[in-house]
């Protein structure tokens, strides 16, 4: 049998060679969400006869094609929604030459757990195959199907959409050339926020022996009581009652409007701020938080890289012209919306950054609010267990994108993760990496330094530790810090 037809636990599938790499598209690994399953877990896909084409694209999760002002987010967000009930899917890509006992990596993309898809440009796994890694890409279900709270239906559908793939991977990944006791979990952004849940989740135990964390949080969960403000809201744009039986009647066009229709309800409390900061209306939705429960021992047998990107705010602000005119108001306001003692916040910025602009401290604040506080969390929650491979970075090359303000911004650090750098949608004046060539060089090394996390759990530097919390800073020349500005660490915790 050719080695473009592999047999899976359901059928077989036909995948194509693309240079270095063997891809299979569209491969399922639940049933397709329809009517009332899509507020349901997922279940087992139908088992199919012959041999299932997976050589083209298919269907995604309902979602709106999204946009981010003056930059070219399309290679990330992809084209919108490609429409079919058969989209929890996943793509693997593996090394043409074949292999045995391979790494295997799956990776849950971003997009405020309202856009996204394996579709999208930026996740193709081709240089992974190329190096020897078996590479899984996955939908999940997104906006009101995936993450509303809804009486009678299990909360954060989305994750366990992740957990049934990372099932389907220890059932299937052998016949692809992968090991499925070696599988690194990484994600990025939602994704990342996503990843940390399942690192928490005692149902994913023994499904993946690593972690990496982008640009995601471990404190990034909405409580019940925020959670249902949500539903509220999505139940008065329908003109329905908050409850499964009734969204279960309505259309995935009409979901989709409806949730694009949420931004921007407060979800303050008297206990919680909104850990988003009013940027998506829908997240994990979890009493405790991934690092609080990570700190109680879920995961503590998982090695972990955690970072995050050095001007994260910098994607939420320059895109629309809100950066440069930043004001002292501006900046409490974000404080405001972050943190329970926002002028106490504000001063500590500002004494830990002497001489930055408003506009910088806006970013910072807003990084930090949305990424950074809960990536340190949970570096430190996981890092407190005896034995635990913990590291951390903080990716710092700047992009020169948008008159070169963009800057080390949410997502840069995805293209040189993938090897994708060099691709011609992400170079020029509007496009993530900015005009002109990024440096391969620093996409071979991130790229290398991730694989080389997943096959043997050490990335290459100090571990982070409690005292010293060891993190490496990524730019055209890698160094190491320790704890590097305790100040705002502190304020947060």
């Amino acid at each position: 049998m050719s080695n473009l037809v592999v047999t899976t636990a359901q059928g077989a599938v036909r995948g194509l060679l693309r240079g270095a790499a063997r891809t299979f598209m569209n491969i399922p690994y639940a049933a397709p969400p329809r009517g009332a399953g899509r507020f349901a877990p997922p279940r087992p896909h139908e088992p199919w006869d012959g041999v299932r084409d997976a050589t083209t694209p298919g269907p995604n999760a309902p979602q709106s094609e999204r946009r981010l002002g003056n930059v070219d987010m399309s290679p990330y967000f992809g084209a919108g929604w490609s429409r079919g009930d058969d989209y929890l899917t996943v793509t693997v890509n593996t090394p043409a030459a074949g292999g045995e006992a391979l790494p295997v990596m799956v990776f849950v993309h971003g997009g405020g757990f309202v856009a996204g898809s394996t579709r999208a440009p930026m996740y193709d796994g081709s240089a992974f195959a190329r190096d020897g890694v078996v590479l899984v890409t996955l939908n999940y279900r997104l906006g009101i199907a995936g993450f509303l709270d809804l009486p009678g239906a299990p909360p954060n559908r989305g994750l366990l959409d992740v957990v049934a793939a990372l099932r389907w991977v220890r059932q299937n990944i052998a016949a692809f050339g992968g090991d499925p006791g070696n599988v690194t979990l990484f994600g990025q952004s939602a994704g990342a926020t996503i990843v940390g849940g399942v690192l928490a989740a005692p149902s994913a135990a023994g499904l993946f022996r690593r972690a990496i964390v982008q640009s995601g949080s471990g404190l990034g969960a909405f409580s019940t009581e925020q959670a249902a403000r949500v539903a509220k809201a999505a139940a008065d744009v329908l003109g329905i009652e908050p409850h499964v039986d009734v969204f279960a009647g309505i259309p995935d066009e009409r979901l989709v409007e409806a949730a694009s229709q949420l931004a921007g309800i407060d979800l303050r409390t008297e206990t919680r701020t909104d850990p988003l900061i009013g940027l998506s209306p829908f997240s994990l939705v979890l009493d405790t938080q991934p690092a609080e429960a990570v700190a109680a021992g879920p995961g503590a047998g998982v090695d972990l890289l955690v970072g995050t990107n050095a001007e994260e705010g910098n994607l939420y602000l320059v895109p629309v012209d809100t950066y440069a005119t930043s004001t002292a108001a501006d900046v409490h306001a974000t404080a405001a919306r972050s943190h329970p003692s926002p002028e106490r916040l504000v001063e500590t910025y500002r004494r830990s950054r002497p001489g930055a602009s408003h506009a910088e401290l806006r970013s910072a604040i807003m990084g930090d609010a949305l990424f950074g506080a809960g990536s340190r969390a949970l570096a430190a929650a996981h890092a407190a267990h005896p034995g635990s491979g913990t590291y951390a970075y903080e990716f710092a090359w700047r992009s020169k994108a948008l008159d070169g303000e963009l800057g080390a911004a949410h997502a840069v650090e995805v293209p040189f993760v993938f090897d994708l750098a060099h691709r011609p949608e992400l170079n020029g004046p509007n496009a993530l990496l900015g005009p002109g060539q990024a440096p391969a060089d620093l996409a071979t090394r991130v790229h290398e330094t991730w694989i080389r996390f997943a096959r043997t759990g050490d990335p290459g530097w100090t571990p982070y530790d409690t005292g010293r919390r060891a993190t490496m800073r990524i730019d055209t020349e890698w160094t190491q810090h320790d704890d590097p500005r305790p100040e705002e660490r502190e304020i947060w915790t």
